[in-house]
């Protein structure tokens, strides 16, 4: 029976044989080469074969891999930073926790190693790729975001592509050559298609020209078939080809807006609001057919009005009443259902929205809807002719999960890499180094012109250069005449100066970049300004190019962490500052009511929507003295504390000495030591004014005493003299003896006033 034919895997094959075309293996040939001269793999097959002919030596200097070592050293120094910024208020919560979660996928990915690996590809490969990708065994089946590190000549794009993230490719393709035993531990649900899978392709393209004989290093390429093996039974396992195609497709959505009517609450406040308006408009209009009756009356009595006119009016004044109020209440209800009901807006695909629109209920509750396709991610993975399985990735994702970091963009999907350029130049330096040394080779070891028969050749071969040694002749011949090299050219050995000098210049990694002391600006500040002027060329390409990746790599990430982190989860970051700390942080947690229901989410993270942006420099290196003395002068201005300044410092036991020796812990014990004095003052003021206040009073109510029995001894003085006074006289003598006594109350009262006053001005001043 014929093997059924499966067509997705034929398109692969066909999509595969389309893309790699000859400048695609132009490409990889010439940045495989860039890649084999920075491993120090500079010599070709022919080029060793042809200097181990000439007697040359076949050494090589490599002045590339500090070069490759230094860009990727300014590039991966420190950790990239993401910021999330929410789209309105209340994501903005949310969007925090962005940062975070970032972190969680970076730490369990092993994100810094895999990152330099990444650039140390699109140094000398021209390209390197991060793959974001899901690790769905992870975290006991819920999942994990995980970052991948695939290999740049195992990826193809659609050679169309005109962009530097390669956004508007059609495709991206990752193929690989495993053996069959590894491809069913990787899809263990997929063994059954993959034994039945078969391949016409199971050798690498392996484009390199190094020379077999002085290899320094082995490539995933250079593993043929017969080094393959099933672990299982040791024999050779048969190499089977695997696509990973990435593809946008366009999926229709509609953006609908519709009406949510109100609840029954709701309809029961509107139905009391309208019994209202009509009540009072009822009698309005009551009072109004009252006054049309008392005149059309008085126009019948005044014989201007028939009677039958009269009736027939009131009958129709009374019918328009009933018809106006049931449109009144008929309007009301609608305007007061239309400023209660919400138009809310949802997206749904097109197969949603028409099983939707046939509901004839929630067809009445639409108001408007907006056509409009989005991108979406479609994967398909064939193992040799066989497709293991295809799908759509997520709907919150919608760029490729794949992220190119180049060297230098060429508008187009080969880039160049920071190698190419400088291979014409180690050539030069390795050619003239190799003559230097093979001319002064030459002149240490003399060769010798001799008629043929006046020697013992194999005696002079092996004493010729011995110090003293005696050498004979044949009588009757001449002696062997020797052999000078030529002298190199003074010219020469400027060549390897300046080719030293032409390498730097064209890399813009500098010999004091590299802590060549000799070529270091003396002074400190000169050296900063050295620092900074010769670290340019390389801001500028990670400002152009690695950045703008890695804002990418930011929003693919959110994209899969929105879509696999769904339900409740606690992430435990470790502190930058220190890693003996854990940071916390949980999403998606569950908001229950009265009744033990699940009503809604906080730090909803999957429905919160935010930008993301890479925070500039993040990965850039810091010099750590210039840093610390700026920080120095800040904290002089006060503009800092001491803590922002120890905490930027590499001292151990930072927290300790926060405790023991920071500003504030000092400011807060003086602070408690005043507090403590302050409330012993205030307490022996307290009681001081206590003190004065009842010795102020009690020597005013002795004053008092003495006064009143004064007064009382004297008016009974003057009692006795009354009795000798006439009744006028005595009255007259009573009322001025009682305003005198209200007199000296009002002055007594006002005096103790006045004491109270001081007391209180002692107490505020104390």
């Amino acid at each position: 029976m014929a093997k059924r034919k499966d067509k997705t895997a034929d398109r692969v094959r066909h999509l595969f044989d389309q893309v790699n075309t000859a400048s695609r293996v132009k490409w990889e040939r010439i940045n495989q080469k860039g890649f084999d001269f920075a491993n120090d793999n500079q010599l070709t097959e022919a080029e060793q074969q042809h200097l181990s002919e000439q007697g040359m030596p076949d050494f090589t200097i490599n002045r590339i891999m500090p070069v490759v070592e230094m860009l990727n050293f300014y590039a991966t120094a420190n950790t990239p930073r993401w910021q999330a910024i929410g789209v309105d208020a209340s994501d903005t919560d949310v969007a925090h926790v962005f940062s975070d979660v970032a972190d969680y996928i970076w730490d369990l990915s092993d994100g810094q190693t895999i990152f330099s690996n990444a650039i140390n590809d699109a140094i000398t490969k021209s390209v390197g790729y991060l793959l974001v990708t899901v690790d769905p065994d992870s975290d006991n089946g819920m999942g994990d975001v995980v970052i991948k590190q695939p290999e740049p000549f195992d990826i193809f794009v659609d050679p169309k592509s005109r962009d530097i993230l390669f956004k508007d490719a059609a495709f991206v393709m990752i193929r690989k050559i495993l053996p069959t035993s590894h491809l069913e531990k990787m899809f263990p649900d997929m063994t059954s298609k993959i034994k039945k899978a078969s391949s016409n392709q199971q050798t690498e393209y392996n484009y390199t020209e190094k020379s077999l004989k002085m290899q320094k290093d082995f490539t995933y390429k250079d593993i043929n078939e017969s080094e393959s093996f099933d672990p299982s039974t040791g024999e050779n396992d048969t190499l089977l080809e695997l696509f990973e195609v990435y593809e946008k497709i366009k999926v229709g959505y509609v953006n609908v807006f519709y009406r949510m009517p109100p609840n029954e609450q709701q309809i029961a406040q509107i139905q009391q609001q309208v019994q209202v308006q009509m009540q009072e408009m009822q009698a309005e209009m009551q009072v109004q057919i009252m006054e049309q009756e008392k005149q059309m009356a008085a126009a019948v009595e005044a014989g201007q009005m028939l009677p039958e006119r009269f009736q027939l009016e009131m009958q129709k004044a009374a019918k328009m009443m009933e018809q106006q109020l049931a449109a009144a209440e008929q309007e009301m209800v609608s305007e007061l259902q239309a400023q209660v009901s919400q138009i809310e807006n949802k997206i749904v695909s097109e197969k949603e929205f028409k099983a939707i629109s046939d509901d004839p209920t929630f067809s009445k509750m639409i108001v408007q809807t907006a056509k409009f396709y989005g991108n979406r991610i479609k994967l398909s993975c064939v193992a040799g002719d066989v497709t293991l399985y295809e799908k759509v990735l997520p709907e919150q994702i919608t760029e490729y999960p794949l992220v190119p970091f180049h060297f230098k963009w060429t508008g187009t999907p080969f880039p160049i890499s920071a190698v190419s350029p400088l291979i014409g130049k180690q050539r030069e330096m390795n050619k003239a180094h190799q003559l230097m040394i093979h001319n002064a080779s030459l002149g240490s070891s003399l060769r010798w012109l001799h008629e043929e028969g006046s020697i013992d050749t194999d005696y002079w071969e092996q004493y010729s250069s011995a110090p003293g040694a005696l050498l004979p002749v044949r009588p009757g011949s001449m002696a062997p005449t020797p052999v000078q090299p030529a002298p190199l050219s003074n010219a020469f050995f400027g060549i390897v100066n300046e080719g030293k000098q032409d390498m730097e210049y064209l890399a813009g990694i500098y010999g004091a970049m590299q802590g060549d002391t000799s070529s270091q600006h003396e002074t400190y500040r000169g050296m900063l300004a050295m620092d900074e002027y010769g670290t340019r060329r390389v801001k500028q390409w990670m400002k152009n190019s690695i950045e703008p990746a890695l804002k990418r790599l930011g929003s693919v990430i959110a994209q899969f962490s929105q879509a696999t982190y769904t339900g409740n989860k606690v992430f435990r970051v470790v502190q930058p500052n220190n890693i003996n700390e854990e940071k916390q942080v949980e999403i998606n947690v569950p908001i229950y009511n009265d009744l033990g229901e699940a009503i809604g989410k906080f730090n909803d993270y999957g429905s919160a929507k935010f930008d993301i942006r890479i925070v500039a420099g993040s990965t850039l290196p810091v010099n750590r003295w210039a840093y610390l003395d700026e920080l120095k002068q800040y904290m002089q201005m006060g503009v800092i504390d001491d803590i922002a300044l120890l905490s930027e410092t590499d001292i151990k036991n930072k927290e300790s000495i926060v405790k023991r020796k920071s500003m504030y812990s000092q400011m807060q014990q003086q602070i408690e030591q005043l507090e403590e004095k302050l409330k012993n003052s205030e307490g022996t003021v307290e009681t001081l004014e206590r003190q004065v206040v009842q010795a102020g009073i009690k020597s005013k109510v002795n004053a008092a005493e003495t006064e009143i029995s004064k007064q009382k001894y004297r008016l009974s003085a003057d009692m006795d003299k009354e009795h000798n006074l006439t009744k006028a006289q005595q009255k007259h003598l009573r009322d001025t003896r009682k305003l005198q006594s209200d007199t000296e109350q009002k002055q007594f009262k006002n005096s103790l006033q006045n004491v109270i006053k001081d007391l209180e001005k002692t107490k505020e001043q104390s």
